[in-house]
């Protein structure tokens, strides 16, 4: 075992969350669930795989991810999702290092899957993240979707031989529906900070998406998933800027309203 620690959040994920522990366990003597109320088994399974299970109220992503590194045994923390399971070869890197330069993080290669099929091509065939990276440096940001790490200046980055493989959808449904979820959930952040809707990001990004996607990354030879995943891609780009939009309208329509009310008055 190595000193790292590993933090899963998870919730409704019983039907893939043993895996991902089984996985952890060739590294680690210490995985950590944070688990957001599941309504399966999810609890009750990371239970039995002997984890630290702790049930938290949803924060957003990257809060809830810094609720289980403050939670760790160790420094070193090895960031994974639910639907996300080491191979054998990142495994044999992990005990490879010597763990001993806090200001080095570690990026990872993915290998993302739509149902059973493993994705090549298009953005997916391409996906890497650092996960690996030590907490007395390195913590989550904590905006309601799309984390990322808040990493020093004085970080060095080093790529990991092995793979994480991303059970990320099982079908189109589901394909369509994170699509859904994600892009409202990025129009409120955007709103938050001040984004702003235009042509450009409403129209002309969400095509070129698809084209960088589909065609200049390849996508067309995954197959049907590679179309899917192209318009999963326009979908959530559209969306997100057009829920923004709404929202925008929304805001005005009350301040409208309040300042007839105000002259009224």
């Amino acid at each position: 075992m190595i000193p790292v620690s590993v933090v899963i959040i998870a919730k409704n994920e019983a039907d893939v969350i043993a895996t991902c522990i089984n996985a952890a366990k060739l590294i680690t003597d210490d995985i950590l669930i944070i688990d957001n109320h599941s309504t399966d088994a999810t609890f009750e399974i990371a239970q039995a795989q002997g984890c630290r299970v702790y049930q938290k109220n949803w924060d957003g992503y990257g809060a809830n991810k810094n609720k289980g590194i403050e939670l760790a045994k160790y420094n070193w923390i090895l960031s994974v999702d639910a639907d996300e399971v080491i191979d054998l070869e990142l495994v044999l890197s992990l005990h490879n290092l010597k763990l001993d330069n806090t200001a080095i993080v570690y990026d990872i290669k993915f290998k993302s899957y739509y149902g059973e099929k493993l994705i090549r091509y298009g953005n997916w065939g391409r996906d890497h993240h650092i996960r690996l990276f030590n907490r007395t440096l390195v913590k989550w940001s904590e905006p309601s979707v799309h984390e990322t790490l808040l990493l020093p200046k004085k970080i060095k980055t080093e790529r990991l031989e092995g793979y994480i493989h991303h059970y990320s959808v099982r079908d189109s449904y589901e394909c369509n529906n994170k699509a859904l979820y994600y892009a409202r959930l990025s129009a409120e952040k955007y709103l938050q900070t001040g984004k702003r809707v235009n042509a450009v990001n409403l129209y002309i990004s969400p095509a070129f998406s698809v084209v960088k996607n589909y065609i200049l990354l390849l996508g067309f030879l995954d197959g049907k998933e590679g179309w899917s995943i192209a318009k999963m891609t326009y979908k959530n780009k559209w969306l997100k800027y057009h829920y923004l939009q709404l929202m925008e309208n929304s805001i005005k329509k009350r301040l409208y309203t309040k300042a007839n009310l105000a002259i009224e008055y």
